[in-house]
């Protein structure tokens, strides 16, 4: 009786398996640590050790909080505004907005962390720099006292109150249906109007947002070129997030009817919501006001500006927290 042949696929599996631990087995004695070389490092480990904290004599800037936040080296030092809505934000709200202050300080330098009774500095960064891949964040103070890994864990924005109130902040204002509904106005229609107006109108586009966010990453043109139409992408996709098509018109006339809301909110009042002095929510509105009323950015399609400048009780708000804490 003949021999039983095996079939082709398990010949074929079985000769492919024998051919590649052979190959295998030749690979691992070409890199394979010759014997003696093996024994001496078997004696001598390799060995990481703990980072070592920083000295005594660390300048002054390594050992005092440092807020990250979008902006040009010159204005970082000088505490002038970001040129990034959610970092002026927190610029603004870390210098003194619904936070129980101890003592005072020049308001062009003060900042959330300054009403806490901590010193801090502004830092010009971008996202690569982040942590989390956005800005602002903050970096503690590195104290000698504290292992090195826990003086520079980076601090994000959402936590940002957080760390004020541990340091002996208060927040004045605390979360209601009434505050979220306006809140909703600026991170929804009015937020939505600026990524269209400073991204995907393309005068405003070349004329601002390339000279901010652009230029300064690189000198190659076509790394810019790259880093022009990520930004604008994202942009878009971000608005098709809310509704199918972007409807330009729908979204100047919604941002516009905010606006209104806001300046109906405001009234004669001169913080929102009757404060004594401002608070989160101010910051917040702030943060959109004095980007757009701010002539030294070069708007070229001023449409959403307009709007703004419509409303006379937003322009004095903008004016006041300006002079407040950044000089005027």
């Amino acid at each position: 009786m003949p021999a039983a042949v095996d079939a082709p696929e398990e010949t074929l599996l079985t000769s492919a398996a024998t051919s590649f631990s052979q190959q295998s087995t030749k690979v691992k004695d070409l890199f394979s640590i010759p014997p003696p070389l093996k024994k001496l490092f078997d004696k001598v480990p390799v060995l990481v050790y703990s980072p070592n904290p920083l000295p005594q004599r660390t300048p002054k800037s390594a050992r005092i909080p440092s807020l990250y936040v979008f902006s040009t080296a010159k204005d970082a030092a000088a505490g002038r505004p970001s040129f990034n809505p959610t970092c002026l934000k927190w610029q603004v709200s870390l210098d003194g907005c619904g936070i129980g202050r101890g003592e005072e300080t020049d308001a062009q330098l003060q900042t959330f962390l300054n009403i806490a009774g901590v010193d801090h500095r502004l830092i010009s960064s971008n996202n690569h720099a982040s942590p989390t891949g956005v800005l602002p964040f903050l970096l503690p103070t590195v104290h000698a006292s504290a292992s090195f890994q826990d003086s520079i864990l980076p601090i994000p924005s959402n936590k940002l109150v957080k760390f004020a109130t541990e340091h002996g902040a208060k927040v004045q204002e605390s979360p209601s249906m009434r505050y979220e509904a306006y809140q909703s106005l600026l991170d929804h229609r009015i937020r939505n109007a600026w990524l269209y107006n400073l991204y995907l109108e393309r005068e405003n586009f070349d004329a601002v947002a390339y000279k901010l966010y652009v230029l300064p990453t690189s000198t190659n043109p076509f790394v810019r070129a790259s880093i022009s139409y990520d930004l604008r992408i994202a942009a878009e996709a971000e608005l098709l997030k809310h509704a199918p098509i972007i409807d330009i018109d729908d979204l100047y006339s919604e941002a516009d009817k905010a606006f209104e809301a806001l300046s109906v909110l405001l009234g004669k009042d001169t913080w929102f919501f009757g404060g004594e002095k401002p608070a989160l929510f101010d910051a917040s509105v702030f943060a959109y006001t004095q980007l757009l009323l701010d002539e030294s950015l070069g708007w070229k399609e001023e449409k959403l500006c307009r709007a703004l400048r419509r409303r006379d009780n937003l322009v004095q708000h903008r004016q006041r927290l300006l002079v407040k804490y950044f000089g005027g």
